[in-house]
């Protein structure tokens, strides 16, 4: 690829995050600013997050637009997508999203986790569903996905679907 090809390619990503955090701000402008708990509105994160895309889009069209990314290695990875691999990570959300309600956050969340871990293990050709990898991934998502859950259900008072009317699963 030629650099003229590589600096309107980096303009466009640019150009592209300026016109995500423009629709973002769109759409914070409809938002009540009325401050609540800690003198902050519902409005406060989307502005922020907002302007952040705005001065990060900004940023990115001047280095592009000055010579692009000048010191940018060649890309790693293979030269064709591994598709098995985005058809265990798109199981694992889908499978979250259907199951979330029947079975909970926990356990939904865990599923996902075990279900991409083992798409991004099979493109990276490591040894996927050995016993001791499954009992790892699943330790593992459950251990990511459980504080999670206590955090907004048990301290911040937001519902997320559970399995038990307890509350802790």
């Amino acid at each position: 690829m030629t650099q003229a090809t590589h600096v309107k390619l980096q303009t466009a990503v640019g150009a592209g995050v300026v016109l995500i955090g423009l629709a973002l701000a769109a759409g914070a402008v409809s938002i009540p600013s009325a401050s609540g708990y800690g003198g902050v509105g519902p409005n406060f994160l989307p502005w922020l997050v907002a302007v952040s895309l705005l001065v990060c889009g900004v940023l990115i069209v001047r280095e592009a637009r000055t010579g692009g990314f000048r010191s940018m290695e060649e890309p790693s990875g293979a030269q064709q997508p591994y598709w098995p691999a985005f058809a265990w990570i798109t199981a694992g959300l889908l499978a979250n999203a259907a199951l979330i309600t029947t079975i909970g956050f926990i356990f939904g969340c865990t599923l996902c986790y075990l279900l991409a871990v083992q798409g991004l293990r099979r493109a990276s050709g490591q040894q996927a569903g050995r016993p001791g990898s499954l009992v790892i991934d699943i330790v593992t998502g459950a251990l990511i996905a459980a504080p999670v859950f206590w955090t907004f259900t048990q301290f911040l008072g937001i519902n997320l679907p559970s399995l038990t009317s307890t509350g802790w699963l």
